[in-house]
């Protein structure tokens, strides 16, 4: 017996990453699993993207995992391509029971050097493609009465990040949405929180110029990197995808049936530093 048996989520940005992670860990709980994800280059983004062979390789990975899974290439800054699919869904499933928005994108610049692309792109993506996901599932959730949303917010969406104000303002606006959003959904039985996890070890923070934030350099290194994280949390260094997936579990769960509003830090302490750690700790 799982605590989402019976239950179907649907999942977004979920090819690799916390959203592989996050449907991974529902199925385990026997939920019925969807997977989203873009599969496609996004021209400001310097890092690559989830590509349609990762999302097969996903598809296979919760499979194993046990129960039903269907797997869609899918655009979250596309309002039909998201109806569509809500209409598949409940057609094939009968419902949607947990949607997790955790789609995003992570790209670096001063606010002066953000080109109209790079912060248009951040907003499509991070931000405004959380509100469509949003409005797809609405009237389903709506018609059945209940439901718990989950949205991948970021420590960056309750304190500033020097060197990304376009992300920190979409994942501040995230939680503004996701505040604004329980208040309405409630009304139907419908919960909507969010996480905000800290720093992850994900394709969004394994490239070059992430190394380079943290290590504080250019030409920094991932050994550098792993090091450094060490000073971003109270408890260890770089977080695991699957580290976050309990939270998501849990508020998705009916254990969390009094539960809605509420951002919650899944960051290994970040948010009571006091300002920096000096003293790295590799336990």
């Amino acid at each position: 017996m799982g605590s989402l048996d019976g239950k179907v989520a649907l999942v977004t940005g979920a090819a690799r990453g916390q959203g592989l992670a996050h449907a991974a860990a529902l199925a385990e709980q026997g939920a019925t699993v969807v997977l989203v994800d873009i599969c496609e280059q996004i021209a400001s983004v310097p890092y690559g993207l989830a590509t349609e062979e990762d999302l097969a390789l996903a598809e296979k990975t919760v499979s194993a995992v046990g129960g039903k899974v269907l797997a869609k290439k899918i655009d979250a800054r596309s309002s039909e391509q998201l109806a569509d699919l809500v209409t598949e869904v409940v057609a094939q499933f009968g419902s949607i029971d947990v949607v997790v928005v955790n789609h995003g994108i992570w790209t670096r610049g001063a606010l002066w050097d953000l080109t109209d692309s790079d912060w248009q792109d951040m907003m499509d993506v991070s931000l405004t493609g959380v509100w469509r996901v949003l409005k797809a599932a609405a009237p389903q959730l709506i018609s059945q009465r209940s439901g718990s949303v989950v949205l991948t917010a970021s420590v960056n969406g309750l304190e500033g990040q020097p060197g990304s104000s376009h992300y920190t303002a979409a994942k501040h606006g995230v939680l503004g949405l996701m505040k604004a959003a329980a208040l309405e959904f409630a009304p139907f039985s419908v919960r909507v929180n969010a996480i905000c996890p800290g720093f992850v070890d994900t394709a969004m923070t394994n490239w070059q110029g992430c190394y380079d934030m943290t290590g504080g350099k250019p030409g920094s290194t991932r050994e550098e990197h792993e090091k450094s994280a060490h000073h971003w949390h109270a408890i260890g260094g770089l977080i695991q995808p699957s580290e976050i997936s309990g939270a998501v579990v849990f508020l998705a769960s009916d254990s969390a049936s009094r539960i809605t509003g509420v951002a919650l830090p899944v960051d290994g302490g970040h948010l009571v530093l006091p300002t920096f750690n000096p003293a790295p700790s590799f336990i």
